[in-house]
């Protein structure tokens, strides 16, 4: 090793050493608390792993778009999925589509919360739904359209419970809830 060569390093580790010259840490992810009329879920955001997501989904709670819509559809055993119909199952307009964010580092297990989207891929916008089971089958696996998968943005950290009782509520024949489960109000969880 040459003399150049020892003082960059030498240099470099020094550096280090200076007051601020230790990288920042990392920012806590967001936690959001959604209430509903059967109780309080709390979800924690992935905002490192699936920023977009969040954002879209955090600039969608922040308008108070979540306020008043319901859990549209539960599949016992599966998911329940809610953030884009009125009560009257009226669909709420939203803004564009955001690119699907599905990764193999985010897996649908149960309690995650992922991104629903129609038949296309970069279909996002509003509405979520929360894995009420390891779902295997909507995990990330490839680019094309058949194995893209559903972006996994979340997960609850508190009110499972909750989860489990709304996912237990008796549906019609098309997995709509026979009783109203409504969003009251999802609001930003202020970091502590």
């Amino acid at each position: 090793m040459t003399f150049h060569q020892r003082v960059a390093i030498w240099a470099c580790a020094a550096l280090t050493l200076l007051p601020g010259a230790v990288p920042a840490q990392k920012a806590p992810n967001p936690v959001v608390v959604m209430e509903t009329n059967v109780g309080t879920i709390t979800m924690e955001l992935f905002q490192d792993l699936a920023p977009k997501t969040v954002e879209n989904f955090l600039t969608y709670a922040k308008a108070g778009f979540y306020n008043g819509t319901i859990f549209h559809r539960i599949i016992e055993g599966f998911m329940i999925q809610g953030g884009g119909f009125t009560p009257q199952m009226r669909l709420k307009p939203t803004r564009p589509p955001i690119k699907n964010e599905a990764s193999m580092m985010l897996r649908n297990e149960r309690g995650t919360v992922a991104a629903a989207r129609s038949g296309g891929v970069n279909t996002i916008t509003a509405q979520f739904f929360i894995n009420t089971a390891d779902n295997v089958s909507l995990d990330h696996k490839g680019v094309f359209p058949d194995d893209f998968g559903y972006a996994v943005f979340g997960r609850v950290i508190e009110g499972m419970d909750v989860v489990d009782q709304i996912e237990h509520i008796k549906t019609d024949d098309n997995d709509k809830p026979r009783a109203l489960i409504m969003i009251m109000r999802v609001s930003l969880k202020e970091q502590q």
